[in-house]
């Protein structure tokens, strides 16, 4: 049902870009003289309004049986499916950089420089299937219903999808021997050819459409726009990969430029269009492929795959304990006289750091969860802050892995707590990002109580500023003090939650103080003006 709510307001939304259509077909007695719009003439027969909330059983009902006579279904489930398999695959990469072999002796500059070249590759690897995935997420929003073909080329993209996570781990094990990289942009190429087969196939049968581009008259440029944006990054890739085979560092830059291609194209548009003015288009655009800032994503969708990546995140803290700190039985009789708990109180830094990054993990998405609970309406730049926030969320195994695994080294203590803080800074700071991002329009992309001046805002902004303060208060002294027990910051992390609570009551009695403070106050004729309230009203 939840995919249904988003394809219908994606739906409502995409009326606007299509009202050139229906001013051609009003004029040429087309299939689109049936959808109103202000450059119909004459009287004309209204069309049912979309059920946008599909609450209503009777039209669920009809809907389904005309999906039956037609072979077609809905694609919610298919989509669920979708969107959970590439969080896993997104989350998993960053296992061959946790599982760096690295003893206390090792841990020097080069070990450094060779972790950091292995995060800025996953950061990389994660930023791409990110884009996978949003083209996909884009894909259907266009196409409205499948039948079982379109159900198997779904899953053959996703096949592929699955084998990423291989090639990367030999890229990692293997960063000077091409073969990984081929590999790479080889599924990525096949991902796009999936992706286009499924455009031609869908735009082959208009009633698996959206419904006001299966009745456009402009369909064929629509087909072709679309396809020009999904083979564009496959193309990227096929370069990269023929540069793999003599001269590899090329193929990282072309792999890169798939990330940020899209943004580059529209920054180059945006400046043209500045320098020689706007060039008339020969047809209206596809709203889902335009990569524009305030481009409407599928809020849903969003959800599914950021709580997809934190979810794995949080089983992948526990894998690490159930495979590296469950005691052999013979050691246990050897060692420690068959006494369990002694055995298991020599991994007692281990459980710390577990139960702290796990605290991390679970309030970052609680302020995620926030943040979402008053979205309206997801654009793209949003989008794209939130896909920042989550490869860092995907790192934090990694900074697990730092601070346990050098517990007892206390003279990489300091790095390992740099690194994790650096990691929780930057997880943090861009869901903040997406926050501002979200105030610059406020007015379409947040409810009354977050906007300014709202009930929840001044709670909401203090809530995301929390942890980027925390950990930047964290690093900081780390670089102050010669010393700081990976105890103390895992301490510290489990302590977050009372913050949470106790910023509440702060800011609740902030907020109490400033309206006692604005009673007393002389009322003048701009306090007494209730259009433009600072502080929300009494509760």
């Amino acid at each position: 049902m939840r995919g249904a709510v988003g394809l219908s307001e994606n739906f409502r939304v995409s009326c606007s870009w299509l009202a050139t259509d229906r001013g051609t077909d009003a004029r040429s007695g087309g299939p689109g003289d049936s959808c109103p719009g202000p450059a119909m003439s004459g009287p004309q027969a209204p069309e049912p309004a979309l059920n946008v909330q599909g609450d209503s059983t009777t039209a669920m009902g009809d809907e389904d049986a005309a999906d039956d006579d037609d072979g077609t279904q809905h694609s919610h489930r298919m989509l669920s499916f979708s969107d959970a398999l590439l969080s896993i695959i997104a989350t998993v990469m960053i296992l061959p950089v946790t599982h760096t072999e690295i003893s206390p002796e090792q841990f020097d500059r080069s070990i450094q420089r060779l972790l950091a070249t292995r995060i800025a590759v996953y950061l990389m690897t994660f930023l791409i299937v990110t884009v996978a995935w949003a083209a996909h997420t884009r894909l259907f929003q266009v196409v409205g219903k499948i039948d079982d073909t379109l159900a198997l080329l779904n899953l053959a993209c996703m096949m592929t999808i699955t084998f990423l996570p291989f090639t990367f781990s030999l890229m990692v094990a293997f960063p000077e021997v091409p073969l990984g990289i081929f590999l790479f942009c080889a599924c990525v190429i096949a991902i796009g050819a999936v992706q286009a087969l499924i455009v031609v196939y869908a735009f082959s049968l208009p009633h698996l459409l959206n419904p006001q581009i299966g009745r456009s008259a402009h369909r064929a440029l629509y087909r072709r726009h679309i396809l020009h944006i999904v083979l564009r990054g496959p193309a990227l890739c096929f370069l990269a990969a023929g540069f793999s085979l003599f001269f590899y560092p090329v193929s990282y830059l072309l792999m890169a430029t798939v990330i940020f291609l899209p943004y580059a194209s529209k920054a180059a548009s945006w400046c043209r269009g500045r320098l020689v003015g706007p060039r008339e288009p020969s047809a209206p655009s596809v709203e889902f492929f335009t990569f524009d800032l305030q481009e409407p994503l599928s809020k849903e969708r969003v959800e599914a795959f950021s709580d997809g990546v934190y979810a794995i995140v949080a089983t992948l803290l526990i894998l690490d304990i159930c495979e590296d700190n469950v005691p052999d039985a013979k050691d246990v009789e050897e060692k420690f006289q068959g006494s369990l708990v002694a055995a298991l109180s020599v991994d007692g830094p281990q459980f710390l750091a577990y139960f702290g990054s796990f605290a991390t993990v679970g309030l970052l998405w609680f302020a995620h969860h926030s943040l979402f609970l008053h979205v309206r309406k997801a654009t793209q730049s949003m989008g794209l802050l939130n896909t920042l926030s989550l490869a860092f969320v995907g790192g934090l195994p990694l900074a697990y892995q730092q601070t346990s695994a050098f517990a007892r080294q206390p003279r990489d203590e300091l790095e390992s707590v740099r690194v994790s803080c650096a990691i929780i800074f930057f997880a943090s700071i861009f869901q903040l990002a997406m926050w501002t991002a979200a105030l610059l329009h406020e007015a379409e992309t947040l409810r009354p109580s977050a906007r300014f001046g709202g009930q929840e805002h001044a709670f909401m902004c203090a809530k995301l500023a929390l942890y980027p303060c925390a950990s930047l208060l964290a690093f900081t002294l780390t670089c102050v003090l010669s010393r700081f027990s990976t105890a103390i910051f895992h301490s510290m992390q489990i302590a977050v939650p009372f913050a949470f609570l106790l910023l509440r009551l702060l800011v609740r009695l902030a907020l109490a103080l400033l309206r006692a403070l604005r009673g007393l106050a002389p009322r003048t004729r701009d306090t007494m003006d209730p259009r433009a309230p600072l502080l929300p009203a009494p509760c």
